[in-house]
C-alpha cells in the first residue's frame, strides 16, 4: 500500500477534509485532494487537482493513477446526487481505480416502505447499486452520522419565544434515535477501509456512530459543559412551515424516531466501522468542551 495514491473528492468539505487529514496522519498513502477550485485549496494533501462531479472528463483525469477514491456528494449545494454518483463511478472505472469508497446513507424510502421522503438520504443510497455492479476489485460504503457540528451550524440553537436559547423540533426528546459523531472522525473510518481492503473491500457498510442519543442526552451533554439550552416539541405540520426545506427535515426526524438514523439492524455496521478506524472517536461531551 505504501505511497499508493488516494484521491479524495470534496477535499474542502466536512467529509473530504476529514478524509484527507486522517490519511495524511496515518501516513501510508499519497493523498490527492480533488476540488473544483484548486487555487483556493489550503489543506495538507500531497497534491491538489481540479475535478468536478458534473464534468466526467475532469473527474476521469483527476482519478488517473489513483489506487483508491473516496467520493462525497453534497445535497445541500443543490447536487443531483444520483447523476454525480454515477459519473464518479464511470470516471473511476475509466481511470482504472482499484478501491472505490462511496459516502452513502440509509435508503429511507425502502426502510419506511415509502412512508417518509428524505431525498438527501435515499438519493445517495440509490447509487449503491451502481457501485456494486461496476466491477471494482474493491468497494466499500461509509455512512456518515448526524454531525456534532450540525448543533452549531445548520441545526444550531436559536432564540425561542420564551426568551431561552434552544431548539424547536418535531421530535420526541426522550427517543434515542440520533446516531452522532464528530464528522472529522469519518476520515478515520475511510483511512481504515483503504488499509483493510480484504476485510471491508467487498461491499461492506461502515456506519460511523460514536453515540446513539436522544435530544435530552444532547441537552445533558451541554449542561455538563455549563451550557443550558431549552427544547420544544412541535407537530411536524407546524415545523414544516418554518423555513424552506423544513418539510424534509420534519420527514427526516420522523424517520429517525421510528427507525433511528442508521435504520434497523445497523449494529454490526457500526461495530465494523469502529474496528477498522485508525483512531478512537471523539465523544459529544469532549467535542462540546473542545468547541
Amino acid at each position: 500500500m505504501k505511497n499508493r495514491t488516494i484521491a479524495v473528492i470534496g477535499a474542502t468539505g466536512s467529509q473530504g477534509k476529514g478524509g484527507v487529514h486522517s490519511l495524511m496522519k496515518e501516513g501510508t498513502f499519497r493523498v490527492r485532494a480533488i476540488t473544483r477550485n484548486p487555487d483556493k485549496y489550503t489543506g495538507d494533501a500531497h497534491e491538489v487537482v481540479r475535478g468536478d462531479l458534473t464534468d466526467l472528463s475532469s473527474l476521469t483525469e483527476a482519478f488517473q493513477n489513483a489506487y483508491g477514491v473516496f467520493v462525497v456528494t453534497n445535497f445541500w449545494e443543490g447536487a443531483d446526487e444520483v447523476a454525480q454518483g454515477k459519473a464518479a463511478v464511470q470516471a473511476a472505472k475509466d481511470a482504472g481505480v482499484n478501491h472505490f469508497i462511496w459516502s452513502t446513507l440509509p435508503n429511507v424510502e425502502r426502510i419506511s416502505q415509502g412512508k417518509y421522503d428524505v431525498p438527501h438520504f435515499t438519493g445517495k443510497a440509490k447509487v449503491d447499486e451502481w457501485v456494486k455492479d461496476a466491477g471494482f476489485q474493491h468497494f466499500t460504503f461509509v455512512q456518515p452520522p448526524f454531525y456534532f457540528q450540525n448543533l452549531s451550524g445548520m441545526l444550531g440553537a436559536q432564540p425561542q419565544q420564551d426568551g431561552s436559547i434552544g431548539w424547536t423540533l418535531p421530535l420526541d426528546p426522550i427517543e434515542k434515535a440520533i446516531h452522532m459523531s464528530d464528522i472529522n472522525d469519518l476520515g478515520k473510518v475511510v483511512a481504515g477501509a483503504f488499509l483493510n481492503p480484504e476485510k471491508v473491500g467487498y461491499g461492506s457498510y461502515l456506519s460511523l456512530s460514536t453515540e446513539l442519543n436522544s435530544f435530552n442526552d444532547i441537552l445533558e451533554a451541554y449542561k455538563a459543559n455549563g451550557k443550558k439550552y431549552s427544547f420544544n416539541q412541535v407537530p411536524a405540520e407546524v415545523f414544516s412551515n418554518f423555513f424552506p426545506g423544513a418539510g424534509e427535515i420534519a420527514q427526516m426526524l420522523a424517520y429517525f424516531e421510528e427507525h433511528t438514523y442508521m435504520g434497523p439492524d445497523s449494529k454490526a455496521q457500526i461495530q465494523l466501522a469502529r474496528e477498522i478506524a485508525t483512531e478512537k472517536f471523539t465523544s459529544l461531551h469532549d467535542w462540546i468542551k473542545l468547541n
